[in-house]
């Protein structure tokens, strides 16, 4: 059973239905209320009984968030909880649209009514001063805290937020834990809602009543990630990422904390066709970055993943300029724009897991020609991708970062992945004394604080990040656009060490829950489908092709070995053709957890791509051409599940071929196999 209804839910009813009010709710100065460009989101904010700052969100006449209380706790005063009144408010609307330099899509529409509620504490809690910023779109909404400069108030300790989420609905909901040893590569779990612990975001829910919601974050600098922690039934409150300051996070006034955001519609596509984190974003801050070229590439860190070779130094190490020169040809055969290289740089030998002091970021070891390597790459045309593992020790890596990017733009590269391998709560940051080391969160302030300096950094040099181990994505490529990947999830690597490590169902509910936050470096094209002592995948052939248009990133791993692509040389051809940068992106199949098949349109030619992941139960689809280009006809390789294909045994590897002509309005059978996929190239002209 539901709690009785607030009376700040029920005057958001009332609002929303356009009845009478009661005479006890009637709206006055204590209550505000804004909508959506379209109606269908009513918010209400108000006061209660105890002078406490509330919201709730109504949706097409239905409560959707129940009165939901806002403020902070902190270390070093009374609490900003209660004793607040409403003081003023401020409204606004925006409708534009802007470009991306690269992305799911070029352009992003931004539509949007605005208000700004101001609240203050009485006498008793020193008057102090707390805005919130509510921005509501016809798709979700999103709303900040803003903290004006303010007398007795200089700087804030916060503990902990109280921004409540009192769901309405039941339904399910599809989420990892928060704060475990593992960060976010976990497994996803698929309970009732009332039966998530804390969750990391994004956390998807799907209502009885076919309502999708995604709870995030957006535009996290100088603050720590949060979390949503069940309080009771289906209330949820945030909980902030810890730090060994005691306080989770520490802010001279004024600033803006992070945006809170739920993503809503009626159905999947309406949950990933949306670009609300994005919207809560600024603009770009760096300028130009027409140096980043959105690419495929390959590496040799598979063979490391796997145990054939080593990182560290010795007869089996993966880095040599002998192989990586090997690579480097067949990335050039095969169109491929980069090579990325583990292992190449000192500190690798010994226990560097959650340790890294030994590593450098400048000098390679004695079978690893830097410069050489660099150069003949560039002479083939091929970028070389550096790599920077930290083993989580920040206070190492931010007193090599300026010189190492500086070395890396003076050999052409563009691109640098990093790395945090450290237990949670195993950062390695600088404390205030020489020498001092004090130990974070992954997502605490300090290491929010250190990601943005490593982007900021690589700007300067025209180099882009891909983090791995990193703060969650919420948006922030959009103000720095050369922050083109992140990992944050587990990954094709979780593959190399145990039979169905990762199961059928995992990709097909990423699509829905973790790429909700931005682009993955998943590392697809896996074609041998096996990982070490032969450990076969949850997937057939044709879900590895898949993979490419399920899972977005600007940068585009084929991370098998080269010998393995080349044994596969029809579904090679797919992966050589496949770009990774889109003009539209469109989910034309799917529900949460189960599928998602969708169609991209490349950004550099008229050429469409349909494809997408299955789980474990077989389907029959149709999908619908409806997204063609009109007065067109298409050309539509394809590529599927062969007959009796199944992840379950050797029928994996069984894929079949076909080429069909296609239009506008036409309709297309396909069969998904259990763990299996498709990929579609559709050109326009026979």
């Amino acid at each position: 059973m539901r709690p009785v209804m607030s009376l700040a839910s029920a005057f958001a009813l009332a609002l929303a239905a356009g009845t009478p009010l009661p005479a006890q709710a009637e709206p006055d100065s204590s209550t505000v209320t804004a909508t959506s460009p379209d109606g269908s989101l009513v918010l209400t904010v108000t006061t209660d009984s105890s002078s406490r700052p509330v919201y709730s969100l109504v949706r097409k006449g239905k409560l959707l968030i129940g009165a939901s209380k806002l403020g902070f706790t902190l270390t070093d005063g009374l609490n900003m909880v209660r004793g607040f009144r409403i003081t003023g408010s401020e409204t606004a609307s925006a409708a534009t649209t802007w470009e991306q330099p690269w992305g799911e899509r070029r352009f992003v529409r931004d539509h949007h009514n605005e208000v700004l509620v101001r609240f203050q504490q009485n006498a008793d809690y020193a008057g102090r001063r707390m805005n919130v910023r509510f921005r509501l779109f016809d798709n979700g909404f999103g709303f900040r805290y803003e903290l004006p400069e303010q007398p007795g108030l200089k700087t804030m300790k916060i503990a902990d937020e109280w921004t409540e989420f009192d769901v309405a609905g039941v339904g399910t909901a599809f989420w990892v834990a928060g704060l475990e040893w593992n960060r976010e590569e976990q497994v996803y779990q698929r309970t009732p809602i009332d039966g998530v612990a804390t969750a990391q975001t994004p956390i998807t829910m799907r209502l009885e009543d076919g309502t999708h919601l995604a709870f995030h974050e957006a535009a996290l600098v100088d603050y720590s990630a949060m979390y949503l922690k069940r309080a009771e039934r289906q209330l949820f409150r945030t909980t902030l990422a810890p730090s060994s300051r005691g306080s989770a996070v520490i802010r001279d006034l004024p600033f803006n904390t992070p945006w809170r955001t739920i993503r809503i519609a009626d159905s999947a596509a309406g949950l990933v066709e949306n670009d609300l984190e994005l919207n809560l974003n600024e603009p770009n801050k760096i300028g130009d970055v027409s140096w980043f070229k959105p690419m495929k590439y390959i590496g040799v860190w598979w063979g490391m993943i796997r145990g054939d070779w080593t990182w560290a130094e010795g007869p089996r190490h993966g880095a040599t300029t002998e192989r990586a020169k090997q690579y480097i040809d067949f990335a050039a055969k095969n169109g491929f724009g980069g090579l990325l290289v583990e292992g190449w740089d000192k500190g690798w030998n010994g226990d560097w897991f959650g340790h890294g002091q030994d590593f450098s970021f400048t000098e390679a070891v004695p079978d690893f020609d830097l410069k050489a390597v660099a150069a003949y790459a560039a002479k083939k045309q091929v970028q070389l991708i550096g790599h920077n593992e930290t083993g989580g020790n920040i206070a190492n890596y931010e007193a090599q970062l300026e010189p190492a990017m500086k070395l890396y733009q003076s050999l052409g590269m563009h691109s640098v992945k990093t790395g945090y391998v450290a237990d949670a709560g195993g950062i390695m940051a600088p404390g205030d004394k020489p020498g001092e080391v004090r130990m974070e969160w992954h997502e605490g302030q300090r290491t929010v604080q250190h990601h943005l300096k490593v982007v900021e950094t690589a700007a300067k040099y025209q180099v882009a990040i891909d983090a791995h181990e990193p703060v969650k994505d919420t948006g922030l490529r959009r103000t720095y656009p050369n922050w083109i990947d992140r990992e944050g999830a587990r990954g094709m690597e979780y593959n190399a060490w145990g039979q169905f490590a990762n199961g059928p169902d995992h990709e097909p509910t990423l699509v829905y829950t973790r790429m909700l936050s931005g682009p993955m470096d998943f590392t697809p094209g896996m074609l041998s489908l096996e990982g070490a002592n032969h450990v076969p995948l949850a997937s057939t052939l044709a879900k590895q092709l898949g993979l490419y248009l399920a899972i977005y990133s600007p940068i585009q791993m084929a991370s098998d070995f080269i010998e393995s692509l080349a044994a596969h040389p029809k579904e090679l051809e797919f992966i050589r053709q496949v770009p990774a940068d889109w003009s539209e992106s469109h989910l034309i199949a799917g529900e949460v957890g189960d599928y998602a098949i969708f169609a991209r349109k490349d950004r550099n030619s008229a050429d469409w791509y349909v494809g997408g992941v299955n789980d474990a139960t077989a389907r029959d689809l149709t999908l619908s051409m409806d997204f063609l280009d009109p007065g067109k006809t298409y050309t539509a390789s394809v590529w599927k599940d062969g007959e009796g294909a199944t992840y379950e045994t050797d029928a994996r590897h069984r894929i079949a071929y076909a080429t069909v002509t296609l239009k506008k309005g036409d309709k297309l059978p396909i069969w998904l196999a259990p763990g299996g996929g498709a990929a579609i190239r559709l050109h326009p002209g026979k």
